[in-house]
């Protein structure tokens, strides 16, 4: 396997490798600081990035090399050079790409072109980097996580279908609450479901929030106008998921000591409340720090070419 552009690129074996090397990295953060020595790892980011763009920069660095960061202005493709033609480049002068942008096909096309690692850290349709750290941070507070209830609530999106998939090769039971208008992509979800049905888990899309979040050991939430969506309907939206808010009420609703999650950054008031954002029950701020670690054991994995994948 050379490039992770979606989570269902890794088999479950992968995954749980994945994770237990993350596991290893965080406690031993400097045990492969020569890796990347005197190398550098090319980082192309059309959207704006807090967690994913820090979180790389030191996990690179923990390995010994240096991000060179560039966005739309920087480079010839502004001007016309072809994807391919700037990833057949790139390759020869970096050990990997991170890609974080809009289209999720320009990623897969660049990644078809380039000869070295390509990750995905954002597209429309996937996150999977932040599933990675989701998935470390319920490791690390409730075990499993199989057989656990994950359940998502809001708009379906590139993060509900990174949390669909690695839920699914989890054998977790993953349920998205959102109206249906907004449903996750559905070749996506039909796709998790399958996925999860051969690893002992389930994956359903429901519109009633509190009947989701019913004995959930985890509730999930996210923005509910991504980057990159039409700042006009944002009136709409939230008169459409205001049901969908992550308050004291729903929490209720879940198992007592049910973990709050939240991929960042939150917009305190429409989707989650201040009072579960900062409360005993939120670890977000797990997750956050959970992007180094697993970003820099996915660096390893895919440079010493450790991973799979799906065939």
């Amino acid at each position: 396997m050379k490039d992770l552009l979606q989570i269902t690129d890794l088999t479950a074996a992968d995954l749980v490798s994945l994770l237990d090397l993350s596991d290893q990295i965080s406690n031993h953060p400097y045990e492969f600081r020569t890796l990347l020595a005197h190398e550098a790892v090319f980082a192309y980011f059309t959207k704006p990035s807090t967690r994913t763009r820090v979180s790389l920069a030191e996990a690179v660095a923990r390995l010994g090399g240096q991000t060179q960061f560039f966005g739309p202005a920087d480079l010839q493709l502004g001007r016309g050079e072809t994807i391919e033609d700037t990833a057949a480049v790139v390759s020869r002068y970096t050990k990997l790409v991170v890609i974080r942008t809009f289209s999720h096909q320009e990623v897969a096309r660049f990644a078809g072109a380039a000869s070295v690692p390509v990750v995905n850290a954002l597209t429309d349709l996937h996150h999977p980097c932040q599933a990675l750290a989701d998935m470390m941070t319920i490791r690390a507070r409730l075990g499993g996580p199989a057989g656990l209830k994950v359940v998502y609530v809001g708009a379906g999106n590139n993060v509900a279908h990174s949390l669909m998939e690695a839920g699914a090769l989890l054998g977790c039971e993953v349920i998205v609450s959102t109206p249906s208008t907004l449903r996750p992509n559905p070749s996506l979800t039909e796709a998790a479901a399958s996925l999860a049905a051969a690893h002992g888990g389930s994956v359903s899309v429901v519109e009633d929030p509190m009947v989701a979040a019913a004995g959930a050991d985890v509730v999930y939430t996210d923005v509910w106008l991504s980057m990159g969506e039409d700042e006009t309907t944002r009136a709409e939206r939230i008169g459409l998921l205001t049901p969908y808010q992550v308050n004291a009420t729903l929490m209720a609703a879940a198992k007592p000591g049910a973990l709050f999650m939240h991929c960042l950054p939150a917009h305190r008031g429409e989707e989650v409340t201040d009072e579960v954002m900062d409360g005993p029950q939120s670890v977000v701020l797990d997750q956050a720090e959970n992007r180094l670690h697993t970003e820099q054991a996915l660096i390893v994995a895919l440079i010493e070419k450790r991973l799979e994948g799906r065939r």
